[in-house]
């Protein structure tokens, strides 16, 4: 899906987040990164292989 230089990380690697944005709804609380991993606003992920992460986000 990337076709940028330099590639983003992909949806396996633990810097999967810093991918670029290519589809943004913060009204709905998702984004859509270029290795096409849905990263949601409460810092859950949804990997193309259907993978679950669960929110990470530091405690406040």
């Amino acid at each position: 899906m990337c076709t940028h230089t330099p590639p983003c990380p992909t949806a396996t690697s633990p810097a999967r987040e810093a991918a670029r944005v290519v589809a943004a709804h913060p009204e709905q609380g998702w984004s859509l990164l270029c290795n096409a991993v849905l990263l949601f606003e409460d810092t859950g992920e949804l990997l193309p292989d259907n993978q679950a992460v669960a929110p990470h986000r530091l405690a406040a």
